[in-house]
């Protein structure tokens, strides 16, 4: 799930910077944030419900 968010992230930087956009590349750094926190919970959840 975050994996496409990362993905996304990525793009959008890479366009951002082509086209020399700040907005875009800071939106891309932002999805790939996300990303990346949507891993690590998935993680920590697919553990805590392993212990049970």
């Amino acid at each position: 799930m975050g994996s496409a968010d990362e993905a996304k992230g990525r793009v959008k930087e890479a366009l951002g910077d082509l086209t020399d956009d700040d907005k875009l590349r800071k939106e891309g750094t932002i999805d790939r944030a996300k990303g990346q926190v949507k891993d690590v919970v998935d993680k920590a959840a697919d553990r805590a419900a392993d212990k049970d």
